[in-house]
């Protein structure tokens, strides 16, 4: 399949899948004019890249992801490490939420009077919450 197909088949731009090929994601195996061209398991590939990327793979990440013949090789222990990752994100974002829908409807006069809120504005503060939290958190390890 020439770039172009595979763009369409995959949903994925031509000038990414060129990106993914200069990064090692993924090899033409040919070229037909000017045009690359891939084998139909490219589109596979692509799926597991994007399926990587949905779970908060980096893309030098999903690159160890696969073997010198080009096949899947996970590392499992990889796997639990983003699954933990992902488990803390939700707990955050959970706490997050349920604040924010206790301050919709908190009947204190002022949010700076309810308690509930004044826990969400502190854990803010120190960077339990959002980004500050994760680039703290990464620093420590």
């Amino acid at each position: 399949m020439d770039i172009a197909e595979v763009a369409k088949h995959s949903g994925v731009p031509a000038s990414t899948l060129r990106y993914y090929e200069e990064k090692g994601l993924i090899r033409s195996v040919g070229r037909q004019g000017l045009r690359r061209v891939f084998a139909p398991a490219v589109l596979e590939r692509l799926a597991l890249i994007a399926l990587g990327q949905s779970a908060g793979f980096s893309l030098d990440e999903i690159a160890r992801m696969f073997g010198a013949d080009g096949q899947p090789d996970i590392d499992r222990e990889l796997l639990a490490a983003k699954a933990d990752e992902l488990d803390a994100t939700i707990r955050k974002l959970s706490a997050m939420r349920d604040g924010l829908r206790h301050a919709a409807v908190c009947p204190a006069p002022s949010h700076m009077e309810c308690p509930t809120f004044r826990r969400l504005l502190g854990a803010a503060a120190v960077g339990a919450l959002g980004e500050r939290g994760r680039a703290r958190s990464q620093r420590r390890r």
